[in-house]
């Protein structure tokens, strides 16, 4: 393998960002691609009418309402690195998102509010950090706002996650005391100079004092300065141990104080992540361990989003590269689907600007245009190889709506913008069986999904749709191969479904039901999860 190739790779760093609803995780990404020089002028979230919008969120619903509701893929150089962000949704309601973003992450970037500390959202966020094994790095943000005391926000991601700390830096005041941090590393203060009206939209003037400076003193003012020399006098004699090995195995997150609004302390944060967390890790597949330096190419898909660009009505499958190098107009391997194709319109993203690539390497997200015959999970690698990497679990939805089009007439959109919908993974659609798809049975994790799928339904695929809830709480896919479905005794309140592969479902109301099933059906196997 060329030491170009290898170059490449090893200055690749791909991660997720993860937090619970306004803790600010798009405002950082947004300032991390100002740094980057990505953009000139970063947006926020909120705000005025006027004001302009983050560009991770795209989609109108997004705008509208300062969530955002799908994950974004952006691509930034930095100081020699290729860096690629995945900004998740932090809305619980599309968690199934982020979960399968980060199977295509390598170490996550947590973000948490300094008022609130670790919230529900995080808690579920961080599990399945644990279970991949990658690194965390904490961010606590709004730090020039009222916030808890820094050792509080430590113990209690200590207490609620379980997992250890290490503040890199530590932050001097809070709210409108907010001075700025020291960074125990170099040994000196960074100070924070708020800048009116357009703070935030670019980079911040930064001042540097050393600790034994008497000019930070006055800088800082006499209490503050006596309680950050008590803090560091604490922290370097409490036993914080940096052990880089535990970091990489997420057992330890390096901890950064900040505000990501005003734009203070994320240089530092970026500088120091870009040197702890490691280029593209090696991969589990069906053939053993894949190794990003393969001459091989592979990729899964992870995400497919419809409709990226309104004038072309296109579906985009992104791939995470896990080995070899692409190059535009190569040949590879579709496993699942068992066929050689072309990948055509290889892109990278910018959320919804996208240029077309000639070439990505092992640790990229890519783009490439889907005909309608990926599916999340999918393996695609070069021809001969037949390697499939683990499959994506699908999450049970919890909640159903019975769903028709208005208008007669519009079926085929109908047909056509739910089942694009569901293959993006953002709901699950079943219909009855021996039932065609004039009515179906949508399925979620969370009633927000309803909304987005009603949005879209009507925004990008033209349909009217009456949506009527349903009463269903639980949903077991039946493992049987052989069942008749006529002859299973059920209670009257049980309904059976089949998924778009065309598998057998039960739709039940309570818990009772379920084991009703079971203790009336001898042998009947049920599981929770559907295995793609």
């Amino acid at each position: 393998m060329s030491n170009n190739y290898t170059e490449e790779i090893n200055r690749r760093r791909t991660f997720a960002i993860i937090s619970h609803p306004d803790a600010g995780k798009t405002t950082l990404t947004e300032k991390f691609l100002l740094y980057g020089g990505a953009i000139n002028l970063a947006g926020s979230v909120k705000g005025k009418a006027t004001a302009r919008h983050a560009v991770s969120d795209w989609m109108q619903i997004e705008k509208d309402r300062g969530i955002s509701v799908t994950s974004s893929v952006l691509q930034f150089e930095y100081d020699g690195y290729c860096i690629n962000i995945l900004d998740t949704p932090g809305h619980q309601d599309f968690s199934e998102d982020t979960y399968r973003t980060l199977m295509a992450a390598d170490s996550a970037v947590m973000v948490i509010d300094a008022s609130k500390g670790v919230e529900a959202q995080t808690r579920k966020l961080f599990k399945v950090c644990v279970m991949r094994d990658i690194p965390i790095f904490t961010f606590i943000n709004k730090m020039d706002r009222d916030s808890l005391s820094p050792y509080d926000l430590l113990d209690d991601i200590e207490k609620e996650l379980g997992i250890g700390t290490y503040p890199m830096n530590w932050p001097i005041g809070s709210g409108v005391d907010f001075k700025g941090v020291y960074d125990r590393e170099k040994g000196e203060v960074l100070m924070f100079e708020p800048e009116g009206e357009n703070a935030g939209r670019k980079e911040v003037k930064e001042q540097d004092f050393s600790l034994e400076d008497a000019a930070l003193k006055q800088a800082i003012g006499d209490s503050l300065y006596t309680t950050l020399a008590d803090d560091v006098e604490l922290l370097d004699g409490a036993g914080y141990e940096f052990d880089l090995e535990k970091v990489r195995h997420g057992k330890l997150s390096p901890v950064f104080f900040g505000s990501a609004l005003t734009n203070f302390g994320v240089e530092p944060f970026l500088e120091s992540f870009l040197k702890l967390t490691t280029p593209p890790l090696s991969r589990e597949t069906s053939h053993g361990v894949v190794d990003p330096q393969d001459d091989a190419f592979s990729a899964f898909v992870f995400k497919i989003q419809a409709n990226m660009n309104k004038a072309h009505r296109d579906r985009i499958a992104f791939l995470r590269i896990c080995s070899g190098k692409f190059e535009k107009g190569m040949e590879v391997e579709h496993v699942q689907g068992g066929r050689k194709m072309k990948l055509s319109q290889p892109q990278q993203l910018m959320a919804q600007s996208r240029e077309i690539i000639e070439e990505a390497y092992a640790g990229d997200i890519i783009g490439v245009f889907d005909p309608g015959v990926f599916s999340i999970g999918d393996t695609l690698c070069s021809p001969g190889k037949k390697i499939r990497f683990e499959g994506i679990p699908t999450f049970a939805p919890e909640l159903f709506s019975l769903v028709r089009q208005k208008d007669t007439m519009k079926r085929k959109q109908f047909v056509k913008g739910a089942t694009q919908i569901a293959q993006e993974g953002a709901i699950q659609i079943f219909q009855e069986i021996d039932s065609g798809m004039e009515e179906i049975i949508v399925g979620v994790v969370g009633s927000l999904q309803f909304d987005v799928f009603q949005y879209r339904m009507e925004n990008e695929y033209n349909v009217d749709i009456y949506m009527q809830t349903l009463p269903f709480q639980f949903i077991r896919w039946i493992d049987n191969e052989e069942i008749e479905l006529k002859k299973l005794n059920l209670t009257s309140d049980t309904k059976k479904v089949q998924d778009t592969k065309g598998r057998y479902l039960l739709l039940f109301s309570n818990q009772w039901s379920i084991n009703w099933a079971l203790e009336h059906n001898e042998g009947l196997l049920l599981s929770e999860f559907s295995r793609s």
